[in-house]
């Protein structure tokens, strides 16, 4: 889109800043790393416009402190401290409905899974936030934890102004169709394939 020209113009009957300003469902999928990296960075941008910004990150250890989610955090701090920005909340692994798949039985990571979807789908319902990033919950819609079709109509229909962005790998097609952006992360290279581990700065 050089410029910011669209391709197309759709005879929708509504006007450019309408067009402009419909919430978005973004899917991040595929193989390679940068898809939460990605999102993260657009919950910035929604941070850096007043909205309230919702992660919900599913899957990853509750010892698991990603940099984003100190960077995030220290937002929301900031903001309650200024108002600048916007407010940030982040649920995680540990807050009652994540799970690890090292530690319990596969029913309780399936209740877990959906405890956390309905807490999704309540937020939702009351647009409690602006932006919404569902980190990593391709997963349990894999897994068959949470209901796909329940999901893609819950998102699809989501009141107001509600963006969300969905990551992880292996994204469901029903979510892939439904989706209004969808980016796949190919793999070209990565250190891992030369033997090297994650390090610090890079993957957290």
């Amino acid at each position: 889109m050089p410029q910011g020209q669209v391709a197309v113009v759709p005879q929708d009957g509504l006007t450019t800043r309408q067009r402009r300003n419909r919430p978005l469902l973004v899917v991040h999928t595929g193989e390679m790393k940068g898809k939460s990296t990605a999102a993260f960075g657009m919950a910035m941008r929604a941070w850096n416009q007043g909205w309230s910004v919702a992660v919900y990150q599913f899957v990853k250890s509750a010892k698991w402190r990603v940099g984003e989610e100190s960077a995030l955090t220290a937002l929301g701090r900031l903001h309650a401290e200024t108002g600048e920005g916007g407010p940030v909340v982040w649920h995680k692994m540990g807050s009652g409905w994540s799970w690890s798949r090292r530690q319990g039985t596969e029913v309780d990571h399936a209740a877990d899974a959906a405890e956390g979807w309905a807490q999704i789908k309540r937020d939702l319902a009351a647009e409690a936030h602006r932006f919404y990033v569902l980190d990593e919950f391709t997963y349990p819609l894999k897994w068959g934890w949470v209901d796909v079709d329940d999901v893609v109509e819950t998102l699809t229909d989501r009141p107001g102004t509600q963006h969300v962005v969905v990551t992880g790998r292996d994204a469901p097609q029903a979510l892939v169709d439904a989706a209004d952006l969808v980016v796949e992360m190919t793999k070209v290279k990565h250190p891992m394939d030369a033997g090297q581990k994650g390090q610090r700065g890079i993957e957290w």
